[in-house]
C-alpha cells in the first residue's frame, strides 16, 4: 500500500485481520512467512553475495550507513523473524489456582488489532522488523510509516512481505505501508482505530505522540533518544575499552540511539585512553558507504551536519577542548570528522544534549559513587556500559544503585544489542520494549478468566450472599 490515503490504509489493514486464513493460530502464520525455501528471507532481502547491491545497497543509498552495517541490519530482520517463529508457540498466560473449590483462573492473551509502526531513518529495516515480526505472530495487522527520507527501503520491504503473504493466499494489506511526514504520524496517533502505536524517534516528538495517543486512551510503545555513557575504571582492560568506545561513538557515524556520547575515564587512565583513541580515530577509513572497506560514511542530511557544527561550537563555549576532529570534511556529501572533546564539566549543558552525530565527550572521574551518579544524571536512560574486572562493582552496577538504563552492559560497547533481549530504555527514552524477552506482551491484550467447573457457586474472600 503506497501513496494511498491513510484512511484507506487503516480500513484495509483492519479488514484484513478479519479475513479468512488470518484467523488461524498465529504460530502457523509465522511458519508461512519464514519456513519456506522459496521465500527464504536471506534470498529475498538480497543477502546473497551476488545480490549485495539490491536491498542492503538501498540502506546505504538512502540512509548513508556503510554496507556491512546495512547487511547487518537486514540480517537483524531475518533473525527476529526466525526468533518470532519459535516464540509464536510459546506465548500465553499461566494457569492459576483458585481459592474457590471447583474453579480455575487462566490468563488469556489476544491480539490488540491494528499496530501502527512509525520508524526513524537510522534503522529503516530493523526497527520495523522488531515490531512487525512480533506483532504478526501475536495475530495483529500492521500499518507502517517509515521515515520520509528512506521511503524506497520501506517500499522494497513491504513489497517482499506482500509477496510472501499473497503467495500464501493471504491479503498483502496485512502489512500495509503509508508514506508521509508529520501529518501522517499525527493522524495515526489520533486515530482510535490504531490500537497500539509504536513510535521510534526523538524524545521531543515522542512526547507529543504519547500525549496524542493517551488523550484517546490508546496504547503507545516509545523508543526515543539516548545519551549513553561508557565508564572505564582503573582496572579496565584497555584493549577492550578503546575499540569499544571507537565502535560505539563512530559506528553509523554516531547516528544510533545507542551511540556512546559520553566517556567517563578514571583519572589514572584518562590521558592514555584519550591518546589511544586519537590514534584509532586517525586510522578510520572514510568514504563511499558502498565500498566494503569503508568504516565511516556520511551523516544522513545537511541539517545533521549543521547540528554537528553547532554542537562543537557550543562545547567550545562551555569550556571543552576539541582534541580530534570537529569540522565538516572538504568532500562531496554530508561528511564530518569524528570528534573527541575533553575538558567539559560532567553536567555541561551540551553534554546533556543528545546530538545525533559522532561527537564523544570525555570526562575524568575519581570514584565509583560519583561516576554512577553522573551516568544517571541525564534525562534519557537507554544504554550504558562499564569496563572493570571488579566483580562486586559489576553487580553494584547492575543493581538498584547502579545504572538506571534499560540496557546495562559490562565490558562491551553501548551499541550492538542482540534481538533475544528486550530493547528499550527508561525516563525520557520512553519506557517501551521491543524485540525479545517478553516484549510480545505489549502487542496483545490480557484477560483474566475464571472458570467454574463445579455445580456450586462459592464467592471469593469467603463472602456469603444469601
Amino acid at each position: 500500500m503506497w501513496r494511498v490515503p491513510r484512511q484507506l490504509c487503516v480500513h484495509v489493514a483492519r479488514g484484513s485481520k478479519l479475513s479468512g486464513p488470518w484467523n488461524r493460530p498465529a504460530a502457523f502464520m509465522s511458519t508461512l512467512l519464514i519456513n519456506q525455501a522459496q521465500y527464504a528471507w536471506l534470498k529475498e532481502l538480497g543477502l546473497r553475495e551476488e545480490n549485495e547491491g539490491v536491498y542492503n545497497g538501498s540502506v546505504s543509498l538512502e540512509m548513508g550507513k556503510i554496507l556491512v552495517e546495512g547487511v547487518g541490519e537486514v540480517q537483524e530482520y531475518v533473525d527476529i523473524c526466525d526468533y518470532a517463529v519459535g516464540l509464536s508457540r510459546m506465548i500465553g498466560g499461566p494457569i492459576l489456582p483458585s481459592e474457590r473449590p471447583g474453579h480455575v483462573l487462566i490468563e488469556q492473551w489476544n491480539p490488540v488489532g491494528l499496530v501502527g509502526i512509525i520508524t526513524a531513518f537510522n534503522f529503516p529495516v530493523a526497527v520495523y522488523g522488531w515490531n512487525n515480526a512480533i506483532a504478526m505472530i501475536c495475530g495483529n495487522v500492521c500499518l507502517w510509516k517509515g521515515a520520509p527520507t528512506t521511503s524506497l527501503i520501506s517500499v522494497a520491504v513491504t513489497k517482499i512481505i506482500a509477496k510472501v503473504l499473497e503467495d500464501n493466499q493471504l491479503p498483502g494489506a496485512i502489512c500495509s505501508l503509508t508514506c508521509g511526514g508529520a501529518d501522517i504520524g499525527t493522524a495515526m496517533a489520533k486515530d482510535e482505530r490504531v490500537n497500539l502505536l509504536s513510535f521510534t524517534g526523538s524524545t521531543q516528538v515522542g512526547k507529543q505522540v504519547a500525549l496524542m495517543v493517551q488523550e484517546r486512551f490508546g496504547r503507545s510503545l516509545l523508543e526515543l533518544g539516548g545519551n549513553n555513557a561508557i565508564i572505564a575504571f582503573e582496572d579496565a582492560d584497555l584493549s577492550l575499552v578503546v575499540p569499544s568506545a571507537l565502535f560505539a561513538a563512530v559506528g553509523t557515524a554516531g547516528q544510533r540511539c545507542t551511540t556512546a556520547r559520553r566517556l567517563f575515564l578514571h583519572e589514572s587512565i584518562h590521558d592514555e585512553v584519550v591518546n589511544r583513541l586519537k590514534k584509532s580515530y586517525a586510522q578510520i577509513r572514510v568514504g563511499n558507504p558502498w565500498d566494503s572497506s569503508v568504516l565511516y560514511g556520511p551523516l544522513h542530511t545537511k541539517q545533521a551536519v549543521s547540528m554537528f557544527l553547532g554542537a562543537v561550537e557550543e562545547a567550545k563555549k562551555e569550556g571543552g577542548t576539541v582534541v580530534y576532529g570537529g569540522k565538516a570534511m572538504d568532500r562531496p556529501g554530508n561528511y564530518v570528522e569524528p570528534t573527541i572533546v575533553t575538558g567539559l564539566a560532567h553536567d555541561a549543558s551540551i553534554a546533556h544534549t543528545e546530538t545525533f552525530a559522532p561527537i564523544l565527550y570525555v570526562f575524568k572521574f575519581k570514584n565509583e559513587e560519583e561516576v554512577f551518579a553522573w551516568n544517571n544524571e541525564v534525562k534519557q536512560g537507554l544504554s550504558s556500559s562499564i569496563f572493570t574486572k571488579d566483580l562486586g562493582r559489576i553487580f553494584r552496577w547492575l543493581g538498584p544503585k547502579g545504572s538506571d538504563c534499560g540496557i546495562v552492559n559490562v565490558n562491551i560497547p553501548t551499541s550492538g544489542a542482540e534481538i533475544g533481549g528486550a530493547f528499550g530504555g527508561e525516563k525520557h527514552t520512553g519506557g517501551g520494549r521491543e524485540s525479545g524477552s517478553d516484549a510480545w506482551k505489549q502487542y496483545m491484550r490480557r484477560s483474566t478468566c475464571t472458570i467454574n467447573y463445579s455445580k456450586d457457586l462459592p464467592l471469593a474472600q469467603g463472602i456469603k450472599f444469601q
